[in-house]
């Protein structure tokens, strides 16, 4: 393992992970995996893991595969669509969907339909507009082999049949378009998380909730002195590391400033809340069986996508429609009102103010959201669900995201709508910031820690790395066979077999 000074430094643990939700419990099950003899510790500041953003109902738990996000293939002023992004975000949940069955296979883990289950990704336009850029879009599309088998139809007819919910007392007068593939998914992250760490406990490694990591410091001989806090006891102590992540969503950014290392400099956080409509109605649960995105309004972040989303939590089909857009200052759901105040430091002050400046639409659209109604926000609801009626759905708070602002030119920064990972140059400390897509990224995003953070190892990994990833150094897009083979290997390990499934819920 690397550390400042090139030599075996004492420490009490090999790698330190601060947070237990997806990102520090992926990143443990690979290193045990790669490197079984290393110490591993993780932190958690809540009563148990995968409470925050990694909680099934504090994220839309879609795997995120561009098969019907909108904003991942935006419209050019020239009237162009840009699929660069999605068939990046296409081959990362194949990457993650790769090491998931791995897991299952090698019995790490079990029980997948726990965590992922098959529900068609559905992409929903308005007007003649949004129609021609739709239909634009799927022939794009529909013919790449990471995208085969997506479907488009204008007939209101077809439409009923894919989401009967959505067409009852609809306008018949009004252009509609609908994509759909079939092999779209619902992750329970949370549900993922726990079994990835029950693993890690299982092989060994120390998980600590009720603790909060207070501060980290370089060592000079080498690593990180990391102090951390019993919340139930008040009791600081001080453990070393020679490899330590960040990997506590919002709170990542706190503990990045206070190591100092110059790759935080100047990065600031803008937090976002979202809130969704649920439905547990049986009766209206039935009637939608899909993932359902349409386009985000003028102004709205890329994030803000409506979307009517068929959700399995704990064997359990419910309804969510959104996000609507909150604010608080606080960058954890269980955060601190002092969080967004305590960020702002000499080096990042005016690339959060030049960014407030320059993003006035986001400003507007926000306080819009926040002076909603119950009324707005079910007319809203009723351009998926014409007959939606305010008794059938509750207004839940999902969990906080913080929104990267990166330095840009001397006198403007950069508002990231994407995820960011920040290491150290020395690769003993790695950080990860930002939101979407997030979760369904969590296997590149640590393969692509790795390879920063130890490239004396990365070499000497690679044969295990093919192993729990068969694509991995590839891009399946340009190897059709593997393409085949990954898609049938991981609908067969992790359950997702889409003709048993409509069996299930027509019966």
């Amino acid at each position: 393992m690397q550390n400042t000074t090139g030599t075996e430094a004492d420490v009490d643990q090999d790698v330190i992970l601060i947070g237990g939700g997806i990102m520090s419990a992926t990143l443990g099950a690979m290193i045990k995996q790669l490197q079984p003899d290393w110490s591993i510790s993780v932190y958690e500041r809540l009563d148990a893991v995968a409470q925050e953003s990694s909680d099934a109902w504090n994220n839309a738990g879609t795997g995120h595969s561009a098969l019907c996000e909108l904003n991942y293939t935006p419209q050019k002023p020239d009237g162009s669509i840009d699929i660069t992004k999605a068939l990046s975000i296409n081959e990362e949940l194949q990457v993650s969907k790769q090491f998931w069955a791995y897991l299952v296979d090698s019995g790490l883990i079990s029980k997948p339909k726990e965590f992922i289950n098959p529900v068609p990704h559905n992409s929903f336009v308005r007007g003649e507009k949004s129609v021609a850029f739709l239909r634009k879009r799927y022939e794009l599309l529909h013919d790449h082999p990471l995208f085969e088998g997506m479907e488009y139809t204008e007939d209101p007819e077809i439409i009923a049949k894919w989401a009967p919910l959505m067409m009852v007392d609809r306008d018949p007068s009004e252009p509609i378009a609908m994509t759909r593939v079939e092999t779209g998914t619902d992750v329970n992250f949370g549900a993922l998380t726990r079994q990835l760490i029950s693993y890690l406990e299982e092989s060994g490694a120390s998980v600590q909730v009720r603790h909060e990591v207070r501060n980290l410091k370089r060592r000079p001989q080498g690593g990180w002195n990391v102090t951390v806090k019993d919340l139930s006891t008040g009791e600081r102590k001080t453990v070393s590391a020679r490899f330590v992540f960040i990997g506590s969503g919002g709170g990542a950014l706190h503990l990045l400033q206070k190591s100092g290392i110059p790759e935080g400099k100047g990065l600031a956080g803008f937090p976002v809340g979202g809130r969704f409509l649920r439905c547990t109605n049986p009766e209206v649960v039935a009637q939608h069986h899909a993932k359902v995105y349409g386009q985000e309004e003028v102004g709205a972040p890329p994030m803000s996508v409506p979307h009517l989303d068929t959700r399995v939590i704990d064997g359990q089909r419910d309804l969510l429609f959104g996000p609507y857009a909150g604010f608080s200052p606080k960058f954890l759901k269980n955060g601190s009102v002092l969080d967004l105040p305590s960020s702002v430091k000499p080096n990042n002050l005016i690339p959060m103010l030049s960014v407030a400046l320059h993003n006035l639409s986001l400003v507007i659209y926000l306080i819009g959201q926040l002076l909603q109604t119950p009324k707005a926000r079910l007319k809203t609801l009723q351009n998926f669900v014409p007959t939606a009626k305010l008794e059938d759905w509750e207004l839940v708070t999902a969990g906080q995201r913080v929104q990267v602002i990166k330095p840009g030119t001397e006198t403007r920064g950069v508002l990231q709508f994407g995820t960011e990972l920040v290491h150290s140059a020395d690769g003993t400390v790695a950080a990860l910031l930002g939101a979407s897509p997030g979760a369904s990224t969590a296997v590149p995003v640590m393969i692509r820690l790795l390879t920063q953070c130890f490239p004396d190892k990365i070499d000497g990994w690679k044969p295990q790395l093919e192993t729990m990833v068969p694509s991995y150094g590839k891009k399946l897009a340009e190897h059709p066979e593997l393409l085949k083979t990954v898609h049938s290997t991981t609908a067969a390990e992790l359950e997702l077999d889409t003709d048993r499934q409509a069996e299930q819920l027509s019966a």
